[in-house]
């Protein structure tokens, strides 16, 4: 009788097994209970199982986050014997998702092009489109249109994802008849849009005040099938409160919410910074109690224009401390000043660095350039970490001066600026078309130790060179270490040369790399035959270019390439990426 009661309850546990998986949190609290009975179900093993070294699990957002601070923290050198060494299959995921983590953007591209001479891996349209992106939201218009050329040629899917991210980032570089263009192709080519390519387009349109065009895309959205977004009613919301529509713009945003679209955080802080820039705090005032209802606050310098605007009207702003509990209205109102208690004893230099940190918290940035100003003038000097930040934070916010200020403190006092504090400001001298100061601090940079780099120092020569200032790039150059006078940055400099007009001073450098032993690569053909048939040299384009043929014949029997002729051909090979 014993044993028949355990086979039943044997039976039963099988069937709990058989069950959906929400049962099984069930099995350990519904046990049954047997008897203590020995049978032989019971007996010890005679050589029990000895326990294995399982090693511990690697999930892949570890394997990701451990590439990016390889591509974002080592030379590209360094990095390429990493990568090398890692053991892991590169699939098309794995390389989609350390693009996504956005990486410096040259090391980005450097691993595109290495991770694809990688046996059993080849790109398809997702890697593709990812590193498109990456160009677009860099500015880099023609590369993004090289890498979309390489997808049609490679005969890769073009799917809505790609054109959307294409027409968007042609539209932000102000090229809107180019987004049209890509628009139509898509069209043309028979790919259906999502909500998402109705949208992006919808604001390419309103943006650049052709309304027919986008209400007609977005009629033709709605009787495609397609229901709007939150997205999508907050572009055209934002139209409509720019255009002073702000009865139509609030009807919009009441009938989302009956059709269950709820409006995001985002589309509260965009609808109230239009609002509060034309002045008006009614619809202000009927976003704030949606935003009160549903827990939803502004950023903090929305949060401060929205404060800016009941002042200036005149009204309470009772409703707006309400959603806002966490942020102190009074401190911002008396403006106080944050005070540091300490003995006589203090180093004075401790407090100044403790007021530049707030300085910088608040964002209050002008405050920083009197405190710099006054340390200077009394020789005070603070340390590299807190001057690299200044300089990060000004960049950011596109205050050059500030940021020279910063540099010219820390050169004053003679503080080593991070590596990277060296590099934004470059970036935003670039940006600014400041190229005369660039040279300046690309001579102190490499005074303090640190090192552009074979790939940065041509793409800045090569930049200086579009810009029509051969003789900044000549210094550049000039201030280069000898082991980063390779054919990479000779390259770029012969292309300066050429941009600038001066065939013969491109010819002559190209001539004074050959006399140092240094060999050309294809990208430094591709220059040179590109740049003597721009300026009518045909023959001397045509000479290059037989010997151009010869090094490609040869280069399939190379062994290995050298990293300074890879950087080359990556960046002049072709019709030249950058």
């Amino acid at each position: 009788m014993l044993r028949i009661n355990y086979l039943h309850g044997l039976a039963a546990n099988f069937r709990n097994w058989n069950r959906p998986l929400k049962f099984l949190h069930s099995l350990h609290q519904n046990k049954r209970r047997t008897p203590p009975t020995k049978h032989k179900f019971t007996k010890a093993l005679k050589n029990p199982m000895k326990p294995l070294d399982v090693e511990p699990k690697v999930y892949m957002r570890d394997t990701i986050s451990n590439i990016y601070k390889i591509l974002k923290y080592s030379t590209w050198e360094s990095a390429e014997t990493q990568l090398k060494q890692l053991p892991i299959r590169w699939d098309s995921f794995t390389v989609n998702q350390v693009l996504k983590t956005h990486p410096p953007m040259e090391k980005a591209w450097l691993f595109f092009n290495w991770v694809g001479k990688v046996k059993s891996f080849k790109h398809d349209q997702f890697t593709y489109t990812t590193m498109l992106d990456i160009f677009g939201e860099a500015g880099r218009v023609s590369s993004m249109k090289y890498l979309f050329q390489q997808m049609q040629e490679k005969g890769l899917k073009i799917d809505a994802v790609t054109y959307t991210s294409i027409l968007h980032w042609l539209s932000k570089s102000g090229d809107v008849d180019g987004a049209v263009e890509t628009w139509e192709e898509m069209r043309g080519k028979g790919c259906f849009p999502t909500v998402v390519s109705y949208t992006a387009y919808m604001k390419v349109l309103f943006d650049n005040q052709r309304v027919k065009e986008g209400t007609a895309v977005y009629k033709e959205m709605l009787q495609s099938g397609i229901s709007p977004n939150c997205h999508t009613y907050t572009v055209l919301m934002e139209y409509l409160f720019g255009a002073g529509k702000y009865k139509e713009a609030l009807e919009i945003f009441s009938k989302m919410q009956e059709a269950g679209v709820k409006p995001d955080k985002a589309a509260c802080n965009i609808l109230v910074e239009k609002c509060s820039k034309a002045g008006e705090t009614w619809p202000i005032i009927q976003i704030l109690q949606y935003m009160k209802e549903n827990h939803l606050v502004l950023r903090y310098p929305i949060f401060l224009l929205a404060l800016e605007t009941f002042k200036a009207a005149g009204e309470r702003d009772a409703l707006l401390r309400q959603v806002h509990p966490h942020i102190s209205v009074e401190c911002i109102d008396n403006e106080r000043v944050v005070e540091y208690k300490g003995n006589d004893f203090e180093d004075p230099s401790s407090l100044d660095r403790g007021l530049v940190w707030v300085l910088l918290k608040k964002l209050n940035l002008q405050a920083v350039d009197s405190l710099l100003t006054e340390l200077m003038d009394k020789n005070i000097k603070l340390d590299s970490e807190v001057m690299s930040a200044i300089v990060h934070v000004n960049c950011g916010h596109c205050r050059v001066g500030g940021a020279l200020l910063a540099f010219k403190y820390s050169v004053k006092t003679g503080i080593k600026l991070e590596r990277t504090a060296y590099l934004a400001l470059i970036g935003c001298l670039i940006r600014s078309n400041r190229f005369t100061a660039i040279v300046e601090i690309v001579v102190e940079m490499t005074s303090t130790g640190h090192s552009l780099g074979v790939y940065l120092a041509s793409l800045l020569i090569y930049r200086l060179g579009c810009a029509r200032r051969p003789t900044c790039a000549a210094k550049i150059f000039d201030s280069l270490p000898d082991d980063q006078k390779c054919v990479a940055t000779y390259t770029a400099l012969v292309g300066v040369y050429f941009a600038a007009g001066t065939a013969d001073k491109g010819l002559k450098i190209y001539k004074t790399m050959r006399k140092k032993g240094i060999y050309p690569s294809l990208g430094t053909y591709c220059v040179l035959v590109a740049g003597l048939e721009k300026l009518g040299r045909v023959s001397n384009a045509e000479t290059y270019r037989k010997e151009k043929k010869r090094l490609q014949k040869d280069a399939y029997f190379r062994e290995s390439i050298p990293m300074e002729e890879k950087i080359c051909e990556l960046l002049f090979a072709r019709d030249m990426v950058s």
